[in-house]
């Protein structure tokens, strides 16, 4: 096996990290789709709304521990793209990120309808819709709330993945207050559990236009049809664009708050040998009187 192990084995740096952001949004979408197909085709018995954040949350968990040794784990276009504009990624390498993210997505969600194939033709009567009682296209993709507006839904997605990047350059900012060694992808996890359950009711909290565009072309290809491109009001492109915009503002909101006032590393190790020299000498001094003392005492003993 390990021969065999080894024949399959890539070279190309490239290529293994497409691999590991293609596996690590996979397990994303898989937990997290494949809890919203089971909160809708149980009619809300086995799993509730929380349920759903905490599918997603923990996909995104494990997402990362996936892939974060491979590719950095972005699983997200938005985060690639901001990370590109911060020059902390590589614009070549961007869309092949793209590409892997949005394909993971896409056969994420084709696992997730094979596996409860049965439940959504029960739940549905054997009709695949969109916007009726029974839809079930909503397992796989957003929609907006009936009462949504477009401009509505794009403040929506921007204030959310604005959110999101706030959180996660925080998180992995060493000069600030960075996630344990570990901890990382349980606390990104974490934020996405936050935004889920205090930003999720308008339109699904896409914050990831690969979670959204890779189950929607699924959908579309798998008999749905193109009302999953039609309804709300041609919505589809709302969670591409204004997630990565939002992306792009909470880059800009962290930095320009945060990340440009940190002091240079030249002048932070300037400042650390200046509080270590400034030990030295306090310790010198404190151990001064003791030695003065010891002299005296011998000195007074010799003179009696």
């Amino acid at each position: 096996m390990d021969r065999v192990l080894k024949r399959c084995r890539i070279s190309s740096r490239l290529v293994r990290e497409c691999l590991a952001e293609f596996l690590g949004v996979y397990v994303l979408i898989l937990f997290g789709c494949g809890s919203v197909a089971q909160v809708t085709t149980s009619e809300n018995t086995k799993g509730e709304y929380l349920s759903i954040n905490i599918g997603f949350a923990l996909g995104t968990t494990f997402g990362i521990y996936v892939s974060k040794g491979v590719s950095g784990a972005h699983l997200n276009p938005a985060v690639s793209l901001s990370l590109c504009f911060l020059g902390r990624f590589s614009w070549t390498r961007l869309p092949f990120y793209v590409f892997s993210q949005t394909f993971g997505a896409f056969l994420a969600a084709a696992t997730v309808a094979l596996q409860y194939y049965d439940a959504i033709f029960h739940y549905s009567g054997g009709y695949l819709t969109v916007n009726d009682a029974k839809a079930t296209a909503g397992i796989f993709s957003t929609y907006p709330a009936e009462y949504l507006s477009v401009w509505g839904g794009i403040v929506d997605q921007v204030i959310g993945t604005a959110a999101l990047l706030v959180c996660v350059l925080a998180l992995g900012d060493s000069r600030n207050s960075p996630a344990p060694p570990g901890m990382e992808p349980v606390l990104v996890g974490a934020v996405v559990l936050v935004i889920g359950v205090s930003m999720g009711s308008n339109s699904g909290y896409s914050i990831n236009p690969a979670r959204d565009l890779g189950p929607r072309i699924f959908t579309y290809m798998a008999g749905w049809g193109d009302e999953v491109f039609r309804a709300g009001g041609g919505w589809w492109w709302i969670p591409l664009v204004a997630t990565s915009l939002g992306g792009l503002v909470g880059s800009l909101i962290y930095e320009l708050l945060i990340g440009v006032h940190h002091p240079e590393p030249e002048l932070t190790k300037i400042i650390d040998n200046l509080k270590d020299l400034e030990l030295d000498v306090a310790q010198q001094e404190s151990e001064r009187p003791n030695g003065l003392t010891k002299v005296m005492n011998e000195q007074a003993i010799r003179y009696e």
